[in-house]
């Protein structure tokens, strides 16, 4: 396991079976870095970065500017990786990605996780040359990886999509699958969020 993380607030982490290599933090761009956000690592030939992005609390606030600094320091990030190698982008990204991820869109747009502005950054990511691992094997609304724990959230699938693993082209070559694990969301006290999974071929 490669940890990087701060008490109370953010963290990443990547978990392995085998060795990881070539482990780094932060975006290395001579930024702020005092949030523990980043975390990359090479294993058996595949390049991860795991990524917990800032959410943004309110879109009149300072903290939502700051995410759009943020997310321009990850898209300069990422646009100076090797995108024609096998790279898996991983985390919780903040971001309804379209509005099949999303229960309600007219209720969300425009607010802090779906928006014009964080659309077109999304758009541009894929255009560097990613997919969306689980878009590559269902196409149908619905999907989602987080919900409120109030108003039956969960029980009335009243959620959004916000987790994801974006892979390169020739790592989405081999996907043999994608989802997101619904039945840790129904333990007793459990996190608001699912995991997600994606499984590729050898």
């Amino acid at each position: 396991a490669i940890v990087h993380g701060q008490k109370t607030y953010n963290g990443v982490a990547i978990l392995s079976k085998s060795g990881p290599t070539d482990v780094s933090t932060g975006f290395g761009d001579g930024g702020d870095e005092s949030q523990a956000r980043v975390i990359a690592t090479t294993i058996d030939g595949v390049r991860i970065i795991s990524v917990y992005v800032v959410n943004g609390k309110q879109i009149d606030s300072g903290k939502y500017a700051y995410k759009l600094k943020w997310l321009k320091r990850l898209e300069n990030y990422l646009a100076a990786q090797d995108c024609t190698a096998q790279l898996a982008i991983c985390g919780d990204y903040n971001i309804v990605p379209d509005e099949r991820d999303v229960k309600n869109p007219k209720d969300w747009w425009g607010g802090v996780l779906y928006n014009k502005d964080l659309d077109a950054w999304f758009k541009r990511l894929i255009d560097l040359g990613l997919q969306d691992t689980l878009r590559i094997h269902h196409k149908e609304a619905g999907i989602y990886s987080w919900w409120d724990y109030r108003m039956l959230g969960f029980p009335k699938n009243n959620g959004l999509r916000i987790d994801l693993i974006l892979a390169t082209n020739k790592l989405a070559a081999r996907s043999a699958d994608a989802g997101v694990d619904r039945d840790e969301r129904k333990g007793e006290k459990p996190s608001d969020h699912a995991p997600v999974f994606a499984e590729f071929h050898d």
